[in-house]
């Protein structure tokens, strides 16, 4: 049971081989950060049995009073309670810390009414939620700001 990045030791047919009319960014972006591997700029967990998960981009990283802080890693936190589908962190300019941190997540097949038959309110599961995130990762990763949504925001890949 291991997290890290996913780098590839070795070229496939179809590998990106430089970047157009920008070839030293290629290299400082895919082959410098660990050099003899090419770095594919997502997290990864391998399993015990050594199976893999991808956990996110590692280049989405907000910086909250000086501590830099994965997106990924928050909302991989999240999505492992049982209430929450899916989960999305956003930066915003914050006067004091730099950045804060917005979490929004789509509920687990709750809608409002079955999120009551469940014993959870809106604001419980949000503090709920926000200790979660301070208890696995730090207190200073807890989000300002902790909504319900319908739609998460997408990128082209999902």
């Amino acid at each position: 049971d291991v997290s890290g990045a996913l780098c590839i030791s070795q070229a496939w047919p179809g590998m990106a081989r430089t970047i157009y009319n920008d070839h030293k960014r290629f290299l400082e972006t895919y082959l410098t950060p660990y050099p003899g591997f090419f770095f594919t700029g997502d997290g990864v967990y391998r399993t015990s049995e050594g199976y893999y998960q991808l956990t996110g981009r590692l280049d989405d990283i907000i910086n909250i009073s000086g501590h830099r802080l994965g997106t990924a890693e928050v909302e991989d936190v999240v999505n492992h309670h049982v209430a929450v589908a899916e989960s999305a962190v956003i930066g915003y300019p914050h006067e004091i810390k730099g950045e804060g941190k917005m979490l929004s997540f789509l509920l687990q097949n709750f809608s409002p009414g079955a999120m009551a038959l469940h014993g959870y309110k809106q604001e419980t599961l949000a503090a709920e939620l926000q200790e979660l995130i301070s208890k696995k990762i730090a207190k200073y990763a807890a989000p300002d700001y902790v909504q319900v949504t319908h739609r998460l925001p997408k990128t082209r890949s999902g």
